[in-house]
């Protein structure tokens, strides 16, 4: 930890942070200093960035290929009406400019593939998964796995959600190392059984409560207090307002983090379909 360099602007800006004995100057100027890519600037990446700026998370990476369309606005609250047609990250990057001059933002106008996740994720403390496909999510867990990146989770299908958090602290007994996202969903469905919200509808409320919860996750992270997620799965039911707690084991065969792991690299890995290993 650096020395404590708080200027008189931050300390307003962050006072309710800074008068808590769980963070105080020293949390906050660890926020400050963390940095965490998060992938996707839709549903779920737009709390998620909000939240994770306004509390002071020094410098956000934000990966999005996608341009804003009229039908995002239902959910992905930090894109406007004048952003219709630009490309999202641009859009993330005005409003996080204009909510907090502190944040250093960098934007990443790309797909995550087996290809480009090393380059984008190697370069941050932290990688918040908001995509909305399997095969990001698969890809992002194995990089992470592999780097030991702590990685955090979440998905929405229209009223449900779902967040966990996985720190992929690797001990050298692999019996007391936590688990992942494949020891949690093996493989991913088959293409075209799982509807995307463009055919089944999302309730517009749902990704905010879901992304703040992820940021909530991140924050407690960088500022080393409170209980995460980590081995739960939080499912979220908007019409019953209800949550529930879903354990999750580490598997012995996982084939990223299991006993025998059968992944060695990103390149071992058919990302596209059900996320299998290659036979290669």
């Amino acid at each position: 930890m650096s020395d404590l360099r708080l200027d008189a602007t931050q300390l307003d800006r962050y006072s309710r942070h800074v008068i808590m004995d769980e963070i105080g100057p020293e949390g906050q100027q660890r926020l400050l200093e963390g940095s965490v890519l998060v992938v996707g600037a839709g549903g779920l990446g737009s709390p998620a960035i909000q939240y994770l700026a306004a509390a002071g998370v020094g410098r956000l990476g934000i990966v999005d290929d996608d341009v804003v369309e009229r039908s995002n606005l239902q959910r992905q609250i930090i894109h406007r009406d004048d952003d219709v047609g630009r490309p999202k990250v641009e859009s993330a990057a005005d409003y996080v400019a204009a909510l907090n001059p502190d944040i250093e933002v960098e934007t990443h106008e790309t797909r995550v593939t087996a290809d480009t996740v090393a380059a984008l994720g190697d370069d941050y403390d932290i990688v918040l998964d908001a995509s909305d496909n399997f095969a990001t999510r698969y890809l992002l867990n194995d990089h992470c796995v592999l780097t030991e990146t702590p990685l955090f989770h979440g998905a929405i299908y229209r009223f449900e959600g779902q967040i966990t958090s996985f720190t992929n602290e690797r001990g050298g007994d692999r019996d007391e190392s936590p688990p992942c996202y494949r020891c949690l969903f093996p493989e991913a469905p088959e293409p075209g059984t799982v509807p995307d919200c463009a055919t089944t509808g999302v309730l517009g409320v749902l990704p905010g409560t879901v992304g703040c919860i992820q940021a909530t996750e991140v924050v407690k992270y960088l500022l080393e207090k409170g209980d995460l997620l980590e081995g739960r799965l939080l499912m979220y039911d908007a019409m019953g307002m209800s949550f529930e707690e879903v354990p999750i084991q580490s598997n012995p065969a996982c084939p990223v983090c299991g006993e025998d792991p059968e992944i060695e690299s990103v390149g071992d890995v058919a990302y596209e379909g059900t996320c299998e290993i290659s036979a290669d």
